[in-house]
């Protein structure tokens, strides 16, 4: 393909983010910059019908083509999310024009939500894939043909990638510039847009932390606002249980049971997302952190956040602390 621009098609709708198309848009146009012309990218834009559509944020784009107008091969194919993304997976000549532009396309790609697009055509039955945090759920009950990962950034499964929300689309676009011209291009772009060529991490940084439903018991209930408050407790599963007036083994069945999760692995979590916000926050050492956590130790405290946000304390604190602290 030397020599020839590679034709990618991006489909939006009424409501859509508008970050998604254009944060992939950039990158790919600024990647053809720095390949002199020719072996770039050719960007498209469609959508079910050809005209005005509108962003969730009001911005108001020209798509000249309609899916139905869209023809011959495709290197890749690109679904964007946003809050209307619900509506749209309703609508069966989007999700038809999709399913038969992706049977041409090299790559099938989406961003944050529109993976729920990808799955609604049935392109990720089979497969491993992600999206946003919120909308992992909902990817993940309504479509269990589907290996559902919330943390990454970004997913490839053969010729299949998905991504998570937002911003994330810019990693996706830079992985996919890499595949294709090498990681050197992918380097000199995300420098110029000053963004990470591969952030750290992955997405449950970014989540609410528990990931924990509220359980159906107001004692537990109860029990929960007391964890998460007294992190630096004696929060062992004896402690928890005679505090819920409920045997060990009877304890820990039920809170399982109720919020999906164990008493450990819940108090964790716990512990772990108030030394998060003890290093946005404060300039508190890591001893500190660990101590007022619950954690203990400083080897406990990295050991927990790399287990649970895949960063290390001090990569987090670098990256995430408030300016105001």
């Amino acid at each position: 393909m030397v020599g020839v621009d590679r034709r990618i098609v991006i489909v939006v709708f009424e409501g859509f983010q508008l970050f998604d198309m254009a944060g992939p848009a950039d990158v790919f146009a600024l990647a053809s910059t720095l390949t002199g012309g020719g072996d770039g990218y050719r960007i498209e834009l469609a959508a079910v019908r050809a005209g005005e559509v509108t962003a969730q944020n009001g911005v108001t784009i020209a798509v000249r083509t309609s899916l139905g107008q869209v023809g011959g091969d495709v290197d890749t194919l690109m679904v964007v999310g946003g809050f209307s993304t619900g509506e749209w997976m309703r609508d069966r000549e989007l999700v038809e024009g999709i399913r038969r532009l992706a049977g041409t396309a090299r790559r099938v790609t989406s961003v944050c939500s529109g993976a729920l697009i990808l799955a609604e055509a049935g392109l990720l039955d089979g497969r491993r894939a992600t999206t946003h945090w919120l909308a992992s759920g909902v990817l993940r009950d309504r479509y269990p043909a589907v290996e559902v990962d919330a943390d990454p950034i970004y997913v490839r499964d053969g010729h299949t990638w998905t991504s998570a929300g937002v911003s994330a689309g810019v990693d996706l676009a830079l992985a996919l510039v890499a595949e294709d011209h090498g990681h050197e291009l992918a380097r000199q772009v995300a420098c110029r847009l000053v963004v990470y060529l591969h952030r750290p991490g992955g997405q449950s940084q970014f989540s609410t932390p528990m990931g924990a439903a509220a359980p159906r018991s107001e004692p537990l209930r109860e029990l929960q606002a007391f964890i998460d408050a007294n992190p630096a407790g004696d929060l062992r599963v004896p402690a928890l249980a005679s505090r819920a007036g409920m045997s060990e083994r009877h304890f820990s069945r039920v809170f399982t049971e109720q919020t999906g999760v164990s008493p450990g692995r819940y108090v964790e979590r716990a512990r772990a997302d108030t030394a998060r916000r003890l290093l946005e926050t404060t300039d508190h050492p890591l001893d500190r952190v660990a101590r007022e956590s619950g954690l203990g130790r400083p080897e406990t405290l990295y050991r927990v956040f790399r287990r649970t946000w895949r960063i290390s304390p001090g990569d987090y604190r670098r990256r995430f602390r408030t300016k105001e602290s």
